[in-house]
């Protein structure tokens, strides 16, 4: 039985690529923060379903000692690591620990591996944000990186880091650039989530308003569900390489706004707000990937379309919040 360990298990990849490693008979081990485990109703409810199948681990991405204790303990055949201070506008905010946290952990990650199990295969979960202020449409792997906020420099860092132990320790090391890709487990922060919750609220008539920033940002959004077979088939190539996983289709903010408000018949004309302190500092206008490597190397491609995704999220947001009405109403009686 292969044994695989993820970082960032709790977060939206890490729970669907959780379940997606189980079905391929994995023993399955995450890293996670010690508060998880004090707060396992509001840190780990994306994996919660999985706790009697997975084996969770305390450390911290900050720590090297700590990672080389959990590396040396599970000895694993494969590694995927996603853990990162993921939210970009936060990035902006407080640079100085999306930097050290993330540049960090990846260095961590990979000297640890060197270190005790040479012989593990490594991913690293690199991004889109990475292209940023792009010169050419679509982005593939041979696009140039021009960053516009601290986490894309991040990303770059790691994507560099995971190159250069491959290259010069011939470890299989590699990153896949996923542009974006969410979920209904995606976090509250995040647009998508962002939309399609309040949307649901407005329905349900929660609240009345839904507060933006820009809405002409195109992104290329896919599904999270497909994105982490994606991860698992790179490490599965006999030469490690990198990949670009994209859907090839670009749409902007507003188009989400209108998907979601159309969905549960609601004007969105009458609920949006225009907050201009929303706007990021270095806004990136349009990211567009080109996934034809993926497809031909790895046989890979998207099967869930941007609209099926946005009404997904729409649905699973109206569910949650109406069974949690349904559950205040019989407390309070």
């Amino acid at each position: 039985m292969k044994k695989a360990l993820i970082t960032g298990i709790t977060g939206q990849d890490g729970s669907y690529l959780a379940e997606f490693l189980l079905t391929k008979g994995y023993e399955v081990h995450g890293i996670v923060r010690r508060v998880a485990f004090e707060d396992p109703e509001h840190r780990l409810w994306r994996i919660k379903h999985l706790l009697d199948k997975i084996v969770l681990h305390s450390a911290s991405l900050e720590s090297f000692p700590s990672i080389f204790k959990i590396v040396s303990l599970i000895k694993p055949d494969e590694c995927y690591h996603l853990a990162a201070q993921s939210f970009v506008s936060y990035s902006f905010e407080d640079e100085f620990s999306t930097i050290n946290t993330n540049i960090n952990g990846t260095h961590y990650m990979l000297a640890a591996i060197k270190e005790l199990i040479p012989a593990c295969k490594f991913y690293f979960a690199a991004s889109s944000e990475m292209f940023g202020n792009v010169k050419e449409s679509p982005q593939n792997e041979n696009t140039p990186f021009y960053p516009r906020s601290p986490y894309g420099i991040s990303k770059v860092a790691g994507f560099d880091l995971t190159r250069n132990y491959r290259d010069s320790y011939n470890m299989f090391a590699l990153s896949g650039i996923l542009f974006n890709h969410e979920s209904p487990r995606r976090g509250y922060e995040f647009v998508t989530r962002k939309i399609t919750n309040t949307v649901a609220k407005i329905k349900l008539g929660q609240v009345n308003e839904l507060h933006l920033g820009s809405l002409d940002s195109k992104r290329d959004w896919g599904y999270a569900g497909d994105y982490v077979k994606a991860m698992w088939l790179m490490l599965q190539q006999n030469e490690p390489d990198d990949y670009v996983i994209a859907t090839g289709e670009s749409h902007s903010v507003k188009e989400v706004v209108e998907i979601a408000f159309s969905h549960v018949k609601l004007d969105w004309n009458k609920h949006l707000i225009i907050d201009k302190k929303l706007y990021r500092p270095a806004e990136i206008y349009d990211l567009k990937g080109d996934f034809s490597k993926a497809r031909k190397k790895l046989q890979w491609k998207p099967t869930v379309s941007f609209h099926e995704l946005i009404t997904m999220m729409i649905d699973s947001d109206l569910k949650e919040l109406s069974e949690r009405n349904k559950s205040s109403s019989k407390t309070y009686v």
